[in-house]
């Protein structure tokens, strides 16, 4: 959760680098709780309104943490955009998504993963 509400601060940064646990887990967060506004949409009987409020409010959020997972692995956020191929771009889209951290810095900044090396016993937020 503590991903999610990190993406939900930065919601309208589109610099920077976000890991892939952050993307992943503001991800898996942002579906539960679309599923759950169209639930209490269906059950209220709103259609789905509760639903469409919810995917605006959380659309730039969800752009900007997009755009810093693309810095992450060297790319611009513009590389987003290729989604609009059809099937391969989605795919192609999904591949960069995926893929590990760039290692170092890259011109986008420092790697999120790197910024707690100096803790020697580690953490869960170190881990991806």
């Amino acid at each position: 959760m503590e991903w999610y509400l990190k993406a939900l601060r930065q919601y309208a940064d589109f610099e920077g680098r976000a890991r892939r646990k952050e993307y992943w887990m503001f991800t898996l967060f942002n579906l539960i709780f679309a599923i759950l506004a169209l639930v209490i949409d269906g059950l209220i009987g709103t259609g789905a309104i509760l639903y469409f409020i919810y995917v605006l409010a959380t659309l730039i959020p969800n752009l900007s943490v997009s755009v810093r997972r693309l810095h992450d692995v060297g790319k611009s956020g513009w590389m987003y955009l290729i989604a609009l191929i059809p099937l391969v771009g989605f795919i192609w889209l999904l591949v960069l998504l995926v893929t590990d951290s760039e290692p170092g810095d890259n011109i986008y900044g420092p790697n999120p993963k790197e910024e707690n090396s100096g803790n020697y016993f580690g953490s869960a937020e170190t881990l991806d």
